[in-house]
């Protein structure tokens, strides 16, 4: 016997926090997501950015069926195999020195505040306790991780927010300049913005931040949330940047689709944190390790970092030449698999056409479609969306 769902249904039953979309999701095969009437959709934004080997990987099925047989659940008061091995693997794919897990971006972003003021508070200056932020980025949705995202959609009504924040207009030097002093505790950057429209932070923007974490002794926090993981063409968003951080925050795809998130840490942060200092139920989940391991040794065996790079350089030259052909767009920004079209009016509207022609892509920023295909998505895939969004172009000309 069938259960059936549909939008009245959800009406009756959730909160009303999602714009979600007509679909009664079964299940996903690769890039293709099918429904319970039968029809299937290419995705084009894989989960909003989690499922960077699509749908129904076995490598990533395979390790949670084994550990689940094991244990799936024995909190963080016992030593867990699994986090052992994703650890040494993030340590050392980042060259840093410890690692925090937790459940989701937003928790990692928690953890790095609170991570930054406890070591700011042994710093001697008891006014070190200011975290900066970028102009229109986006770290997250609880109250910490929301009070350094410059999006006023999101934070309407919620005040008052966390005490000691600041942000920095994207890209500015001097803004940068005139904001960051020794009361800085920690600077939080996405290197490639994602939710902002896919921004990337400027080199001599970078050379600037370095001088100034010189000059005034504060942590630099990459958030690689949306773009670590390989979805660039490196691990690591920053990677392709000459500077290091202190503290990554990575989450998305790195629990293969189950909630898994981690802040790692250089050594100057590696002893700040005590026994009871923070804490998680289920961060670390071993079932979430067991995946996320599966994954990163799919992404090195079947080097699928190099082939996003490679494939998302193509779709970039094929946007590119849309942009030519349709004044709608206004900018391409590729970087690896992570990209945005810039068009004339709220992207909404494609997204919605992208649909009826089983399409799913995503608008953020009010006009700027996203997409973030699989990683393995295949260059036909690909040309499916991009043939797609040629024909919404052409039709509205």
């Amino acid at each position: 016997m069938s259960y059936e769902i549909n939008k009245e249904k959800e009406k009756q039953l959730f909160f009303h926090n999602y714009a979600r979309l007509p679909l009664a999701v079964t299940y996903g095969e690769g890039s293709w997501l099918y429904c319970a009437d039968g029809s299937r959709y290419l995705d084009m934004i894989s989960g909003i950015g989690v499922n960077a080997l699509g749908y129904g990987d076995k490598r990533i099925i395979n390790a949670i069926a084994e550990q689940a047989q094991k244990v799936i659940h024995a909190s963080n008061l016992f030593l867990l195999e699994p986090q052992f091995k994703l650890a040494e693997r993030l340590l050392d794919i980042s060259g840093l020195s410890k690692v925090f897990f937790a459940n989701s971006g937003t928790e990692a972003i928690e953890a790095a505040i609170k991570l930054s003021r406890k070591w700011a508070a042994s710093s001697g200056n008891a006014e070190k306790k200011e975290i900066v932020s970028l102009s229109n980025c986006f770290h997250g949705r609880t109250y910490g991780a929301m009070s350094l995202t410059d999006k006023p959609k999101y934070l309407e009504g919620y005040d008052p927010l966390l005490p000691g924040t600041a942000n920095v207009s994207f890209n500015d030097i001097d803004d940068l300049e005139a904001t960051l002093s020794d009361r800085t505790a920690a600077v939080f950057v996405e290197f490639i913005q994602g939710e902002g429209g896919i921004h990337k932070v400027s080199p001599e923007f970078i050379d600037a931040l370095k001088t100034l974490r010189g000059k005034h002794g504060f942590l630099l926090v990459a958030d690689e949330i949306q773009a670590g993981c390989g979805r660039t063409g490196r691990f690591f968003g920053y990677m392709h940047f000459d500077i290091e951080p202190d503290l990554v925050c990575l989450a998305k795809p790195l629990g293969g689709g189950l909630p898994l998130s981690a802040v790692i840490g250089s050594k100057k942060v590696e002893d700040v944190f005590a026994a009871g200092n923070h804490g998680t139920t289920f961060g670390g989940n071993p079932v979430a390790c067991a995946a996320g391991l599966a994954l990163i040794d799919a992404l090195y065996e079947d080097n699928i970092m190099d082939k996003a790079a490679e494939t998302g350089e193509w779709v970039g030259e094929a946007l590119e030449t849309l942009a030519v052909k349709h004044p709608q767009i206004l900018e391409v920004r590729q970087y690896g698999l992570m990209i945005g079209v810039t068009v004339n009016r709220d992207a909404s509207y494609y997204v919605q056409e992208a649909l009826k022609r089983k399409v799913l892509v995503n608008a953020t920023s009010g006009n700027v479609v996203r997409l973030l295909p699989p990683l393995t998505a295949s260059r036909e895939e690909v040309q499916q969306c991009i043939d797609c969004l040629d024909e919404i172009f052409s039709e509205e000309a």
